[in-house]
Formats: structure tokens, sequence, C-alpha cells
């Protein structure tokens, strides 16, 4: 990513409401115009004068600036082919990569340097990038170019990326110093050095700092286009290392859109090769500098002189024997297949179920720094797990089917594990209690002003009344549950006969004891959104997708539900997943609710999110879906696919989160000081009685 003065929107009304209707009906229009005066209102809040600006700037600013206005702002840099040509040529003179070198440009904003490369020739290029929205809008102009460059999220300290891989990387257009702390600078430059091959180029392009230092502008402003001007205060840190910067980004009609803090570390010649050396770095050679231009001829901020220097990775090839023994015992606990499951077709395992577990055993099998234990008897599962808890670091909770094959106790296996202090993956106990109820979920993201159908809850009492207060057409669910049990063509009613029946149908299977919701049925796009990851710590969001019905005969309800998942002789079994090709506004606004959820409802190291688009394409949430399905065919691994992840490397991913979640936890005291590790040896005793007793 590069950097005039950065810059980013509030995004309130994006973030909160999603895309707007095109028609409304006149008190439709009302509500609307009451609801834009009030964000309109909150879109003017501007902290006003500041004494010391370094005292505004959140360690972390870097993680949600690059957006749209970011793009709006510095275009007339950042989005000019002509200075990108020229950056570019400079490039290849310095590292000097052949046509087929694998190169990744990192911190690659919107790629316009490694789709520059493409362009010319360059058959195996990457980019890494923090920020969605720019890896979003570089694949899209990497796919309408029909270029070959692969781009993933990541955060450039942890590179999601094997050691040895690259000839060439490259950290161009000041998009090095962001974090708060020199050592993460070292963290990033230690990780290049990881990824890149012996004797790999790498090529960074930096301010200037002693420049900075002394031509910095404390004040400017200048018109980004007819409705936009941006405002700008700087001043150098109380220790002289970083530039901090505001900016005030207003518009003509709504007024104050922007008012945000950042830093950005300033290296002179002498730090960078400094900083280079202690990464292990050699042949340090400067290439001069760039001096840039504003299509504008505006304020140039951090891009106006920048300073290239590349440079030789001095190292032997990684050792890739393997180890005597592996560095990890991970313990997977699956559903019991000795036993019945009312959730499948015929009630038990069929052929299909072993062939996923064998799959998921044979991506496994492939981790070869990982030794793994099964435990899928759950008439044992107690004593198993007391009698080997020193033999693993932790489980990866598979038994989605809930203690005894029962969906209702799917939560009951996690309270186990935390009762015996043992760590694992995936959903508490909390989470997998808020997102079995469909009801809650909803009442969650309307509290948090995110859109979901709107809908009725049938009480167990409600037999022969309902109030149901939304039009026809309905579909039917009931509240609690998952892998879609209970919803099928019948769900879908258009008249009150038709819901009737499809209730009847729904208590028959479940029971007169369980809640049932009536929701309107959607009709725009079926889209999932995946997440492997913790955040705001580190995470992926992957590939957006949608079900494609166009296979399905014409009549049949477009829904993804039971038939579709668990009976290959229905039309259902026809539909396929594919890529959303969603506008980037409507995934800017998918991706940022659905990490607010994530955070909300407590969900861990992965999580998918359903929505359905309505008639005037704004996204409602359908639910939330934590240690969602696992198989190798199932819609993780489908959208993982879309991002070049294979299956074993998705189990792999989900696993390094949880890996580096738990290793977080007990480093800070989580799991693990004196009295804690007494409590959880009482807890083991208590299990240990019980399950004496229920033997």
């Amino acid at each position: 990513m590069a950097k005039t003065d950065v810059q980013a929107s509030s995004n309130v009304q994006n973030h909160r409401n999603g895309p707007q209707p095109k028609t409304a009906q006149p008190q439709k229009q009302q509500k609307a115009s009451q609801a834009q005066k009030a964000r309109t209102t909150e879109l003017l809040k501007t902290i006003g004068p500041v004494d010391n600006l370094e005292s505004y700037v959140k360690a972390d600013w870097w993680r949600q600036i690059f957006n749209a206005n970011y793009l709006r702002t510095d275009g007339d840099v950042v989005e000019d082919r002509a200075l990108t040509s020229r950056e570019v040529d400079l490039l290849e003179q310095a590292l000097k990569p052949s046509k087929d070198s694998m190169i990744l440009d990192l911190c690659c904003g919107q790629g316009r340097h490694v789709l520059e490369l493409a362009r010319r020739g360059y058959s195996r290029g990457h980019g890494l990038d923090r920020s969605h929205y720019l890896i979003t809008r570089a694949r899209a102009i990497n796919k309408q170019e029909g270029l070959n460059v692969t781009f993933k999220e990541g955060d450039a300290r942890k590179l999601p990326f094997p050691a040895d891989t690259f000839d060439c990387l490259y950290i161009a257009g000041n998009s090095f110093g962001y974090f708060e702390s020199a050592k993460d600078d070292i963290s990033v430059l230690r990780e290049v050095m990881r990824v890149l091959k012996p004797g790999g180029r790498y090529l960074i392009d930096v301010s200037d700092g002693d420049y900075i230092r002394q031509n910095f502008q404390p004040r400017g402003w200048e018109w980004i286009d007819k409705n936009y001007f941006v405002c700008r205060e700087r001043s150098l840190s109380a220790d002289g290392e970083r530039l901090i910067s505001r900016e005030v980004i207003s518009h003509v009609n709504k007024g104050v859109v922007a008012d945000q803090f950042y830093a950005e570390r300033l290296y002179t010649r002498e730090s960078l090769l400094d900083l280079l050396k202690r990464a292990g770095f050699s042949e340090i050679e400067f290439h001069g500098e760039i001096v840039t231009d504003s299509q504008r001829n505006q304020d140039l901020g951090m891009m106006e002189r920048r300073v290239v220097v590349s440079c030789k990775a001095k190292k032997e090839w990684t050792r890739t024997t393997p180890k005597a023994k592996a560095s990890q015992t991970i313990a997977v606990l699956m559903g019991d297949y000795r036993k019945q499951d009312k959730v499948k077709p015929n009630a038990n395992f069929d052929e299909d179920d072993f062939y996923t577990i064998n799959e998921m055993k044979r991506a496994l099998a492939q981790l070869q720094d990982r030794r793994i234990l099964y435990f899928d008897s759950h008439d044992t599962m107690i004593r198993d797990l007391m009698r080997n808890a020193g033999k693993f670091d932790f489980v990866f909770n598979l038994c989605d089917e809930g203690f005894n094959n029962d969906a209702t106790k799917e939560l009951h296996v996690p309270s186990l594990l935390e009762m015996l202090g043992i760590p694992y993956t995936g959903g508490t106990p909390q989470c997998l209690a808020y997102c079995y109820d469909k009801s809650l979920v909803r009442g969650v993201a309307m509290e948090m002003e995110i859109p979901v159908p709107r809908a009725t809850f049938i009480k167990p009492e409600d037999t022969t009344f309902i109030d149901l207060q939304i039009e026809f057409p309905v579909i039917v669910k009931p509240n609690f549950g998952d892998s879609s049990f209970g919803i099928t063509a019948a769900s879908v009613c258009g008249n009150i006969e038709e819901l009737q029946y499809a209730l009847q149908l729904v208590r028959d299977q479940l029971g007169y004891d369980k809640p049932i919701l009536v929701e309107e049925y959607l009709t725009g796009k079926d889209v999932s959104v995946g997440i492997i990851g913790n955040p705001p710590d580190s995470y992926l969001t992957l590939p957006i997708i949608q079900e494609d019905y166009s296979a399905l005969p014409e009549g049949l309800p477009r829904i993804c539900g039971y038939e579709a998942k668990w009976d290959p002789d229905s039309p259902y079994s026809k539909i396929t997943s594919i890529p959303a090709g969603l506008p980037e506004a409507t995934e800017r606004f998918l991706t940022a609710s659905c990490l607010k959820l994530f955070e909300r409802l407590e969900c861990r190291d992965y999580a998918r999110f359903d929505w359905r688009l309505d008639d005037n394409k704004t996204p409602r949430l359908l639910e939330v879906n934590p240690n969602p399905g696992w198989c190798w065919d199932g819609h993780l691994a489908k959208m993982a696919a879309l991002d070049g992840v294979n299956y074993s490397q998705m189990l792999d991913m989900i696993l390094r989160a949880a890996e580096e979640r738990i290793r977080r936890e007990q480093q800070s005291g989580a799991l693990g000081n004196g009295k804690e590790k007494i409590a959880v040896q009482q807890q083991a005793v208590a299990v240990k009685a019980l399950s004496i007793e229920t033997d």
C-alpha cells in the first residue's frame, strides 16, 4: 500500500445499513429520510482543535484506514499508471527477475506494481495485503484483465507462505514503518528473509526520513474533486522518529466524513542500512531516490521523496528432513459412527460419511509436523480424554454432531473440555449456545444494526392463531438447530394453507415443544462468508461464494436446504457454489459485519456466515455458524479453494489459528496460574467420579 497521507471514511452508512434500496414506498422514504438525517448528524462529529496529535494515534490505525477514500484521496499517485510503470522499471533494474521468478508484492495494496509486472509477462506474481478492500479490488482488476496474479490477505509479520518460496520480494510505495514499535518492522524483515530463497533479492521503497523531517508541511488542504476536500495537520512525534498526521475529509453536502490520525516511522539511509543488516541481509545497495509528481499538483506528504534500496538474502536452504518426533500432537474429537444420528436421512452413518471422514484423515496425515490421535467413542470419551490428556497439545473439535450424536448437545463437548482444562479449537459452549438459537442471533444482529429478514417467532403454544405480520412468501425454519434440519422445499410457503402444512411438518419432526421461526422469503443471491483466524489480531477472510441454482427445475424454491445436503437423488443435489461476484461496496459491508459478529458472538478460529440479498440487493443475515462444516466438499473448503488453499492447508490454517490463540491465552495466564491448575484438578476429579457413576 502506498501513502500520500492516508484517509479512510467512517463508513457508518454502508457498514450499518448495507446497500440502500433503489425504490421505496412513501412511508419507507420518510423513514429513510429520517435515518439519513441521523447519519448526517453523526458524520458531522469531529473532535475539534488538538494540541498533541500523537496522543490521538491508535497503535493499529492501519487496520481500517485503507478503503475507498484512500484511493480517492491518493489516486493522483497510487492510481497513476505512468508513475507505476516508472517505479516498476526501477524495480526490474534493481531486482533483475526472470519471467518465471516467484515474486511477492508485500503490502501490495490494490496490486498496482505486481499487476504491471504481470502485464509485462511475469507469470508467477503474488500479492499480499492486510486490507480486504484493496485485495478485493486487486482481484477484480486481475480478473478483468485476464492476468494470473494470486492475491491473499494477511499480516506482513506472519506470512502465510512456506520458507524458501520466492526469488524476489519487494515492499513498494512507502508501505513500511506503520507499526507502533520498530520491533515489528524487524519482524517483517525476518519474515521476508524466511520466505525468500537463498540468494533471493529484496527491494524496499520508503520515504526519505531526513528529507521529511526538514520539509513536511505542518498544515495544508486540497480539493480532491468537485465534492471532496481534505485538510491535514502534521507534527513530529516526541522522540522525533515518526511523522504524526491528522486528516479531516469533508464533502460539500455531507460535511465531515472522516477525522483520523496515523503515524509513520521515518527511516534514514543509515537507519535503514542498520535495520537490513540486523535482519541478516547482505549486498545492500541504494538506487537513488524516487521524486513523485502529483496529477493534481497537490500535497504529496510521505510520497514526495523516497529512498530505494535492494539487498540479498544471505541464508542456507531451510532443512526439510522429517523430524524424528512430531512437533505437536493433536487429539481430534469426532461424532460416534456407532450411534444413531437423527439428522442423517437414515439416522446412521453411511458410505458418504465414512468417505468424508477418510478424506479428513488423509488431509491431516499430510501435515508432517503433527501427530494425530482420534477419539470417536462417546461411551468412553470422558475416560479416554482424562487418561490421555497429557499425550496431546490440544483438541481439534470436529464433533459437530454433538455428544452422543445429539445436536442439542454440541456445546457439551467443549463444556467437558473446559472442565478438564484441555485447550480446543472453535467455539466455546457460550458461543455454540448463542448461535444454535436463530432468533437470538437475529436479536444480536439487530442490536448491532446489521440487517436481518423480517420474521415472526412462533412459540410452542401458538397452534391455532398466528399473527404473522409479514407478507407471503415466507420460509419456515426450526428456531434451534443447524445442518438445515427441518428446512425443505415445503418450507417455502405462498399462502396460509401452505404455512400451516409447513408448521405441522416441523412439529411432527422436531416435537411440539420447540419454537419455530417464520421469515420473509428472500430471492436475491444466497451467499456465504468464511473467516479463518481470530480478529482483530490475525485472520483471513475467504472469497465470498454464492449458491448457483441454475440447474434446479422451474417451480422449486431456490434454497439450500436439507435435500441439498443429504439427499443425492434430489434435484437440489445439483446446486453448486460459485464466486459471488458482488459489488465492492457489498463485499466491504459483508466483511465488516461478519467481523463484528465474529467478535460479538465469541467465535474462535473459524466461522461461516450465511446471508441472502433481498429484492433491493441489501444483504440480510440468515445465520452464524461457529465450528462450520469441516468436510472436504463443504462451503468452507470451497471458499478456501477459490483462494488457492487446498483442503489439507485449510485444516492446517484452522489448527494454526487455534495454536496461536491458545499460546496467547497461556502466556497471559488464562490457562495457567497455580490456583487455576488446582481448580482444573478438582474439576477432573469431579468428572471422574461422574464417569464412574455412569458406568
